[in-house]
């Protein structure tokens, strides 16, 4: 309970206020992502396939755009407040144009060219935003933590230091999740019940008022010295810049180098470091740390995959299933996603306090499980998901098959619970282990990027589960046969890709257990330079 104790002590003032940010920032996003399939089958009239596929590359393209923007952030040093409230003005601007697009179909419903590319324009404008925005607020947060173990210390130093970096990482997804709950729940029952224009109206002015109270409690927090013209530069760096170092010798990257003990041998090394031209220097470490991590980063793609499902297919199965909850009130399919979060806020607290105390007892291990192993567990968790999802919706079919020409077939929506929650606690273990993973792994002056690595594990998965699905759709059509995803949900099956998912996962996590074996950690390699 004392170590506990410090930890909390660590989270100060500045990180609680960035974490209730992060919170309403999710609470927009997924306001209007979590039924955005429901949105574009019913308002914009896309088939199942072409909304669940429009759906996973925006994600997807949401979710990658950090990693190629990420360095303008770390351009402006220590400095990300312009990046910040120039991204969150990008953000602001995405949503309007949304909720005017849900006006414009509400006015005219036909189904046109011109509204259609304002829809999408839209669409990209909030990814840019939240591409520059969530990283550059997350490293900014892990930021407000000491960070005293990055100058030589002691091993217990460094243990607390190393525990605290993981505790802030888990509460800031704690408070994601507390967002992204509110978001699912409270804007998917607004859009099924009042319409679509006050469900992307409300997510906008969320946002709105994050920004505002970001610009009021930053200059009293961290002392920014934001100015006008900053955020400009920022948005028109933003559209001409994609990936630009920095050439300056800042004060970062002179206590980075002093933080690694200077061993003899490295002496060498270290003069011809001084002599290379600082920017092809830059060009070759970021390059280096990025392909090291590479093997690890591509086996968690299938894991991202599966997360992707929840927001897609479970949804249009629950669409098809039982929903009522007394005489009339109506569960929206697209709420279930709260189980998810809501599992992850119930879970989160007892990680630290139950699960981490009882494997500490059997590993010997003062910190329990590392990161790694951490990551591992919730691949598991997120494969046993997945064969229990395959297993309902083969029940689900069964039953249509008896109970044919009926809308909905007479099975609890409720069914999809158990899937929902496993994938809650498997969030637990890899998504947050991936958030330290990625942010450990780094030099001090990638501190964005390594947050960006993180993301666009979601975004190349968002359009890795597209591709999928087109080349599932061909395969299975390809012989005079039905799609698997075909909309009438009563031939679908969805089962089957169900497995097939479960399959490449078990596959994934094979091919990581062994990288495992072989990855050493940023730690492990200083203190090999130095024997």
């Amino acid at each position: 309970m004392a170590a506990v104790s410090e930890r909390i002590n660590r989270i100060n003032n500045s990180c609680v206020l960035l974490m209730v940010l992060a919170g309403i920032e999710r609470f927009a996003f997924k306001g209007v992502a979590s039924n955005m399939v429901t949105y574009l089958t019913e308002v914009v009239k896309m088939s199942n396939s072409a909304a669940a596929k429009t759906a996973n590359t925006w994600c997807g393209f949401t979710f990658i755009l950090p990693l190629f923007v990420a360095s303008i952030a770390d351009s402006c040093g220590d400095n990300k407040y312009p990046t910040i409230m120039a991204s969150s003005f990008l953000y602001l601007m995405g949503l309007l144009a949304l909720s005017w697009t849900a006006l414009t179909w509400a006015w005219y419903p036909a189904n046109n060219i011109l509204s259609s590319t304002f829809l999408f324009s839209s669409l990209c404008l909030i990814s840019l935003g939240q591409g520059i925005y969530n990283p550059s607020l997350q490293a900014l947060g892990a930021d407000q933590i000491h960070t005293e173990h990055e100058l030589p210390c002691s091993t217990n130093e460094k243990n607390l230091n190393t525990s605290s970096k993981s505790f802030f990482f888990q509460w800031w997804y704690f408070s994601v999740c507390a967002g992204s709950l509110l978001g699912v729940i409270v804007m998917s029952y607004i859009q099924d019940t009042f319409g679509w224009v006050l469900g992307f109206s409300i997510p906008t002015l969320a946002m709105l008022f994050s920004i505002s109270l970001f610009w009021c409690c930053s200059s009293k927090n961290y002392d920014p010295k934001i100015e006008l013209r900053d955020v400009f530069r920022i948005i028109k760096d933003s559209a001409s810049r994609i990936i630009t170092l920095r050439n300056d010798k800042s004060p970062v990257s002179e206590i980075e180098l002093e933080a690694k003990p200077l061993c003899y041998e490295n002496h060498h090394h270290v003069d011809n470091v001084q002599s290379m031209n600082n920017v092809d220097m830059h060009h070759l470490e970021n390059v280096k740390v990025v392909v090291r991590l590479v093997p690890i980063w591509t086996m968690l793609l299938m894991f991202s995959v599966i997360f992707q499902q929840p927001a897609t297919f479970f949804t249009k199965q629950g669409v098809t299933m039982r929903r009522n909850i007394g005489s009339s009130f109506m569960i929206p399919p697209a709420t279930l996603q709260s189980a998810i979060t809501l599992s992850i806020i119930l879970l989160m607290p007892l990680y630290d306090s139950i699960f981490i105390p009882i494997v500490r007892i059997i590993t010997g291990n003062k910190n329990g499980i590392n990161v790694m192993q951490r990551i591992g567990i919730g691949m598991l968790l997120s494969i046993v998901a997945m064969i229990i999802s395959a297993l309902v919706e083969q029940k689900r079919l069964e039953i249509n098959r008896k109970t044919p020409h009926v809308e909905t077939v007479p099975l609890s929506i409720l069914w999809l619970l158990p899937q929902y929650i496993l994938l809650g606690l498997s969030d637990v273990f890899t998504v947050v282990g991936m958030q330290e993973f990625f942010y450990s792994e780094v030099p001090v002056r990638m501190k964005t990027m390594g947050i960006a690595l993180y993301t666009s594990v979601f975004g190349v998965g968002s359009f890795l589960s597209a591709l999928l699905i087109s080349l599932v759709e061909v395969f299975s059509s390809s012989r005079g046969g039905e799609s698997w995803f075909i909309d009438d949900m009563s031939k679908a099956r969805l089962d089957k890709y169900y497995w097939l998912l479960a399959f490449f996962s078990a596959l994934s996590m094979l091919f990581y257990i062994i990288l495992c074996k072989f990855f050493m950690s940023t730690s492990d390699l200083d203190e090999e330079d130095c024997k």
